[in-house]
């Protein structure tokens, strides 16, 4: 635990990513440059289908510093997925704040309520795991800018992104993060889907904005 969380304090303090010098975000801009994202986030229920299927995330509510950091592991190839990759490519860092505010801006103002599931067995594997040391209390207050919110996250998404981590030499598929790659690693696929279940049962303020265009 003591090694973990010394990894967890250098990813924090050192990390690029997590700099008093990041871009500053316009939320208005951000409003008006989004048409790129709104064809999948801007769906409720919408399922991607390739490379694999699980419903998109939830973006509204999110922390910006979280969909920057995001994004530029797309950019950079840190995440693989073809069509965020290659959306990623296209954003200049202004367009990437200015998305992220947006989004960061548009989250409900107080939370849903908790899904009622027998969350026990989930519950206790998130305890294993540690991970309230980065994502924070409930899940949904992370430490740091460039962690993610994950509580009343979609699960399928949610287990899709942790089996990311495990994965390696796949060229469509795949997360290089060295915290989450050594959390998850300790879970069985079976185990990540229960911690997956429990995290979508959490009480959030992230939601999906679907346009009128789209209803």
């Amino acid at each position: 635990m003591k090694k973990l969380m010394a990894g967890l304090l250098a990813a924090v303090c050192f990390s690029p990513l997590y700099s008093v010098h990041a871009q500053q975000g316009d939320p208005q801009a951000g409003s008006q440059k989004n048409a790129l994202c709104v064809g999948c986030h801007g769906i409720k229920g919408y399922h991607t289908g390739f490379p694999e299927v699980y419903r998109v995330p939830m973006l509204s509510g999110q922390s910006a510093g979280y969909i920057v950091s995001a994004l530029n592991d797309y950019k950079t190839g840190a995440r693989k997925h073809p069509s965020m990759g290659t959306t990623a490519l296209s954003l200049t860092a202004q367009d990437a704040a200015d998305l992220a505010a947006y989004y960061e801006s548009t989250g409900l103002t107080t939370e849903t309520p908790a899904k009622p599931i027998d969350g026990a067995a989930g519950a206790a594997l998130v305890e294993k795991g540690g991970c309230i040391a980065c994502h924070g209390a409930g899940l949904a207050k992370p430490i740091a800018p460039n962690y993610p919110k994950v509580a009343g996250q979609h699960a399928d998404y949610v287990y899709a992104a942790l089996r990311a981590y495990k994965t390696e030499n796949k060229p469509q598929i795949g997360r290089n993060n060295p915290i989450m790659g050594g959390v998850v690693k300790q879970f069985s696929d079976k185990e990540l889907k229960e911690i997956a279940r429990y995290v979508e049962s959490l009480p959030t303020t992230m939601q999906t904005i679907q346009p009128n265009r789209f209803r």
